[in-house]
């Protein structure tokens, strides 16, 4: 099978969400179309606590699910739906707000460093009237396996192979079936997984650099830190290390071809949809 190719380097801005918490914008509803099925990415990382501490306060959602990996530090889930979560290190917690739910995340340090990613998954319209549900997904949860040319993997959702053993990630039976992998890689060390042909896939740089594309192509991109590639829709991903080590995620999912109505925390179908969404929640009917 082929590589990938890098169709585009995308550098995150700064920006601010919920109360204030200070992060890096990659992906945004703006760009829903090109990156069906997912809407929105998100990095929050600082050490300064006036940067996080104010959290994200009660707010809405509805037609779309939220994934939160956390890095370094510790976060709080609350919702209006009784579920209650504790993000850690290495956690996840993966919500699907469907018909809506109203939630926080709220940090639980009040100094020291808070680092991690959110991403935004959409639902297809036959879904996106469905029960909520959540998951709250701890570090021992998710498996950790070695690489063969060195370094370490974690699959958070999707599988994948090594020497004939599968493994698989603790997110299933997603609409989206969707591909979370964590890639650490050594100084002069390769990776590659299989993504299913036509899935829409990113790399986004954690750590270090990495190289992303076929080698000796002229579609292999450098990403850094921060930096997230769009990759073509058919083949496998390599990813690879020189001289310096580099961390990365690569994510993937189904897309779903629908029209997308978006207004701030919601995102329907049509844009009657979107009005009735707005005014259940101002009705109460969350």
């Amino acid at each position: 099978m082929t590589a990938r190719r890098v169709e585009q380097v995308i550098q995150g801005y700064a920006t601010s969400d919920g109360a204030g918490v200070k992060l890096t914008r990659v992906l945004d509803p703006r760009m829903a179309a090109a990156i069906d099925p997912f809407l929105l990415f998100d990095e929050f990382g600082s050490a300064e606590a006036s940067d996080y501490v104010a959290g994200f306060p009660p707010h809405p959602h509805r037609g779309f699910e939220t994934v939160t990996y956390m890095l370094v530090g510790r976060m709080r889930h609350k919702d209006n739906k009784g579920n209650q979560g504790d993000l850690g290190p290495g956690g996840v917690q993966w919500m699907s707000a469907a018909r809506g739910i109203v939630h926080e995340e709220m940090p639980q340090q009040a100094s020291g460093l808070m680092r991690g990613f959110q991403l935004w998954v959409n639902l297809p319209g036959a879904m996106k009237m469905a029960e909520p549900w959540y998951d709250d997904i701890d570090t021992a949860r998710i498996p950790t396996v070695a690489l063969p040319g060195g370094g370490t993997l974690r699959v958070i959702s999707g599988e994948h192979v090594i020497d004939g053993k599968v493994t698989k990630g603790p997110v299933r039976n997603r609409p989206s079936e969707p591909i979370y992998l964590d890639v650490d890689l050594p100084p002069n060390a390769s990776f590659e997984c299989e993504v299913p042909t036509g899935h829409t896939t990113f790399v986004h740089g954690v750590d270090g650099q990495v190289l992303v594309g076929p080698p000796d192509d002229e579609g292999r991109k450098a990403i850094d830190a921060r930096q997230l590639a769009v990759m073509s829709r058919e083949g496998k991903v390599v990813i690879a290390t020189g001289a310096e080590p580099g961390r990365a995620l690569v994510i993937a999912g189904k897309p779903f071809k629908e029209p997308i109505a978006h207004y701030g925390p919601f995102v329907m179908n049509t844009e009657a949809e979107l009005r009735q969404a707005i005014d259940d929640f101002r009705n109460g009917r969350f």
